[in-house]
């Protein structure tokens, strides 16, 4: 298997009353997170963002309004999840982006991935994902949703 690349995306989904999409980890029960994951070959990143949010979600992002928050977040990847990447790679540089859709909807998870779907409001939905960069984000989107 080849070793990811050490670039990601972290998709914060959320509805127009800023309920917010959290999916709890499969291979880690109790981590609550956004869709994340990593960029494929030489993908964009936006082509990233769609992809991770159709495999993980089965939603289509293009009906939908994705924006670029033109942020980046670099962080330590944890080491349970180092040998994932190449031996030496210690440091993500994740980026993140917005996908709102007019409400809240059922998904269909990828259940290789993830084991349940939650939709919180955005404050509750801060406090329970595991991912520091995951809670900042979350916590900058009543301002990011106004543009």
């Amino acid at each position: 298997m080849p070793y990811k690349q050490p670039v990601s995306v972290l998709v914060v989904i959320h509805s127009a009353a800023l309920d917010v999409l959290l999916l709890e980890r499969a291979d880690r029960p109790g981590y609550w997170q956004s869709v994340t994951g990593s960029r494929d070959d030489d993908e964009s990143l936006r082509e990233t963002a769609l992809r991770e949010v159709g495999e993980e979600t089965g939603l289509d992002a293009n009906l939908h309004q994705l924006s670029d928050w033109q942020l980046q977040n670099v962080y330590e990847i944890y080491p349970v999840w180092r040998h994932r990447y190449a031996p030496g790679v210690t440091h993500n540089t994740e980026h993140v982006f917005g996908l709102q859709l007019p409400a809240a909807q059922p998904v269909t998870l990828s259940p290789r991935e993830h084991l349940a779907y939650v939709w919180l409001p955005w404050q509750e939905a801060a406090e329970k994902v595991f991912s520091p960069s995951n809670r900042a984000a979350i916590l900058q989107l009543p301002e990011r949703a106004k543009n």
